[in-house]
């Protein structure tokens, strides 16, 4: 067999952390998978939360999460990259509201969908910690601006963005928590897949480098169609999706999270030999 090809620490850790964000869907696939033996198929991936599957799910949402910071990008891509790193963990720690009697042994006080009460002390913890770890995150950035270390021209749209978010959480969390244990999972999960389709985009398109080559571009293409063809089916279909009996909204997260694997598997084939991402092909140092 030829001798492998060597590799910097650099394109070592993007090709690993490309693999990890992959493998979050297969985590997820497979925790879903197994609790669906022993409960059956739910109306939706967000309610197995409630199930077995819970702790894989969370956890792969917060792994997810901390990929994508570490892996973040240069410009526009790496904002959303950013942003897509923060409303993943809210879709693990804001559970979906229930249908009642769509998971078994779980209680819901409503005729259509609403939050279980016995999990908003869950909730709570988790929005909790969100904040808590979030505010640390922004203060240790600023920390690492003061001091030089990194450029606020670099991070600090992103700390803007994440500042603003924390707030709208926390005077969500405080002043209107019904609505935001009501909404707070749906619109987390939009979010997420539209930055998504957004970045899929941008690869497709770069300005600042040139395109990648044909193939590449048509699945990047290909992949932001979908995840926003997904994401309209998902928000029209979801207030009667308990009514018609089809698992509407299953399909859709399935669909999304399929489309978000693909992304990861399409980009890191074709950056698998980029040696280091901080670096043009004319060696002039770019913002990573």
């Amino acid at each position: 067999m030829p001798a492998a090809v060597p590799s910097t620490s650099v394109q070592r850790t993007y090709r690993y952390l490309r693999i990890a964000i992959a493998g979050t869907v297969v985590v997820i696939f497979v925790a879903v998978g197994l609790a669906a033996a022993s409960v059956g198929w739910l109306p939706s991936v967000s309610d197995y939360f409630y199930t077995p599957a819970r702790n894989a799910f969370v956890g792969a949402l917060i792994a997810a999460a901390l990929a994508l910071v570490a892996l973040s990008g240069r410009g526009l891509e790496r904002a959303l990259l950013d942003a897509a790193a923060l409303f993943a963990p809210l879709i693990a720690l804001v559970p979906t509201t229930l249908a009642p009697g769509s998971v078994p042994g779980v209680a819901v006080p409503c005729t259509d969908r609403c939050f279980p009460p016995e999990f908003e002390a869950d909730a709570a913890n988790g929005v909790a910690t969100y904040l808590v770890v979030g505010l640390i995150t922004v203060l240790v950035g600023l920390l690492l601006a003061a001091l030089r270390q990194v450029s606020l021209d670099t991070v600090g749209f992103s700390l803007v963005s994440s500042t603003a978010l924390f707030v709208v959480v926390g005077a969500l969390w405080l002043f209107a928590r019904d609505a935001f244990l009501a909404q707070g999972h749906f619109v987390a999960t939009i979010a997420f897949f539209a930055l998504f389709a957004t970045v899929a985009v941008i690869n497709a398109f770069p300005r600042r480098s040139a395109p990648p080559p044909l193939v590449f571009r048509a699945l990047y293409v290909a992949i932001a169609a979908g995840l926003v063809a997904v994401l309209a089916v998902y928000v029209a279909l979801l207030p009667g999706a308990t009514a018609s009996g089809l698992p509407v909204v299953l399909l859709a997260e399935a669909a999304a999270l399929t489309l978000f694997f693909a992304f990861w598997v399409v980009q890191g084939i074709e950056k698998w030999h980029e040696t280091d991402p901080s670096i043009r092909a004319d060696g002039v140092e770019r913002d990573a």
